[in-house]
């Protein structure tokens, strides 16, 4: 049966930052993942965590700049050493501290002017090195390919790109992160694309959402009950992350989960 995590940064935005765990744990969810806790405080929010029986199954690394339109730092040119400080200081010390076992490495948005092959080859030199920071703490990396209707100009938009940078680095530490929406945005055929990567078991991670509107997952184009049957079938044991727009409040959306839970407990 498929697992799920709970995405906070996207669900329960009717509630506080800090609440959104104990709201996530009353509907049932064990797990749950956030892109961006930084501004708090990782000691509460590792509180939070034990004190709803949560598990934390991913963070983002710091996007950088938001306001400016920064969404990621690895993949840009010059800006390393910027990155290294963000995984150094940031990323690994709150993935320890909030016992949680995979960091999204965020690529980021080309730089006006830059060349793809250079920002490529940087995301490749700054994944290896982070990969060996990583392994040294137990904890895994993750790149995702994004669309760029999204995020306009983001590095990372296929499967294919995000396998073959794997490959390249080859670090044990480091898989993508297959999120369906973004899949089915971009490329389409979502089944045989699962079909084609879970086996090879560079898959560390998997979200979801509705398509088009990225709301839940029981609405839009794509049949996402024959696509957890089919995730189940491939053996995959890890967590889907739940990483979309309520249409109208979190709780009130979760019917699509009915199926999958154990009494009142979502896997």
């Amino acid at each position: 049966m498929p697992r799920f995590a709970a995405n906070l940064s996207f669900l329960y935005g009717e509630h506080a930052f800090v609440d959104r765990f104990a709201a996530a744990a009353r509907d049932g969810f064990g797990a749950v993942e956030f892109a961006f806790g930084y501004p708090f405080d990782r000691r509460e929010l590792a509180t939070r965590l034990a004190d709803h029986g949560l598990q934390q199954v991913l963070i983002n690394t710091p996007p950088g700049d938001l306001a400016a339109g920064e969404r990621g730092l690895a993949a840009l040119p010059g800006r390393e050493a910027d990155f290294r400080r963000a995984l150094l200081e940031q990323a690994l010390p709150y993935a320890q501290a909030l016992h949680c076992p995979r960091i999204h490495v965020m690529a980021g948005v080309l730089p006006a002017g830059a060349e793809r092959t250079a920002c490529r080859a940087t995301f490749v030199a700054n994944l290896a090195w982070a990969a060996a920071q990583a392994a040294s703490a137990g904890i895994e990396l993750l790149i995702e390919p994004i669309n760029t209707r999204d995020i306009p100009g983001y590095l990372l938009n296929r499967q294919d790109e995000a396998h073959a940078i794997v490959q390249e680095v080859g670090a044990p530490n480091l898989k993508v992160q297959m999120d369906l929406y973004h899949c089915q945005i971009v490329e389409g055929d979502v089944a045989m694309k699962l079909r084609q990567y879970l086996p090879t078991g560079r898959i560390g991670h998997l979200q979801v959402a509705g398509v088009p509107e990225r709301q839940e997952p029981d609405r839009g184009e794509l049949h996402h009950p024959y696509l957890f049957a089919l995730i189940d079938e491939l053996g995959y044991n890890g967590h889907i992350g739940c990483e979309y727009k309520p249409a109208a409040g979190t709780s009130a959306g979760l019917g699509w989960l009915a199926p999958y839970k154990t009494g009142d407990k979502i896997p």
